[in-house]
């Protein structure tokens, strides 16, 4: 009876920990290792409809609901039982960018760049403005803030086909780049994203059609998040 009791009060602390475990976001694994959580679609920063009407709350709620979280949940798929499970997302893109992992490298950059570019947008005046050391690093760079946003706006419209327009930062400098389909600056040592336009076409088609100049110029011009890009510049 003695020996039982023990067993009981050992397989009841077991549960405890185990339960304590899964709370916490951790799973059980054998021989006592545990493993990560899984990477997860991060809220939304702001109400679907916030950025109506340039981008409305339908387009939102497809592009984030479906294109976005579909990402995520493919990406989990692939690093499930590899080398890649438990690093971070940052980690899972480098280190698939340079081993070629082309199918966890495209998942992974586009959950990234998905996210930082709902970061990247606010409510209509609610962006704020750069902060004195971005703004001085703009206009030696562009020679004014508007000559900024035109060229960030040039780079997105002019990417062909699917890709992302970029404001980015490396030693204090500031330029625009555009990358194509997944690709993100990230991988570059030193390179600091600030902010960046979504060109693919689920961005825009629902509000405004073939015309994706007139999306990233509403965008640039009205949404873009200053204060962000101040905070990520320091």
């Amino acid at each position: 009876m003695k020996m039982l009791s023990q067993n009981k009060m050992a397989r009841r602390r077991f549960i405890g920990v185990a339960a304590g475990a899964v709370a916490s976001g951790i799973a059980i694994a054998a021989k006592g290792e545990t493993k990560m959580k899984e990477i997860t679609l991060e809220a939304l920063p702001y109400a679907e409809d916030a950025l109506a009407p340039t981008i409305s709350a339908r387009t939102v709620s497809f592009h984030y609901g479906k294109h976005h979280a579909g990402y995520v949940k493919t990406l989990n798929g692939l690093i499930a039982g590899t080398q890649y499970e438990g690093r971070t997302l940052e980690e899972i893109i480098r280190t698939a960018a340079a081993r070629g992992d082309a199918a966890i490298f495209n998942n992974a950059a586009q959950t990234w760049n998905h996210t930082f570019y709902w970061n990247s947008l606010a409510p209509a005046g609610k962006g704020g403005a750069p902060s004195a050391a971005l703004l001085a690093a703009i206009e030696s760079e562009f020679g004014s803030f508007d000559a900024c946003k035109d060229a960030l706006a040039d780079a997105a419209i002019k990417r062909f086909g699917s890709g992302w327009g970029w404001l980015v930062a490396e030693g204090g400098k500031v330029s625009v780049e555009s990358t194509p389909n997944a690709d993100t600056p990230i991988t570059r040592p030193g390179v600091k994203p600030l902010l960046v336009v979504d060109v693919w076409e689920h961005a825009y088609y629902l509000d405004w059609q073939n015309v994706r100049a007139d999306y990233v110029k509403a965008v640039v011009g009205g949404h873009l998040n200053w204060n962000a890009a101040s905070r990520r510049f320091a």
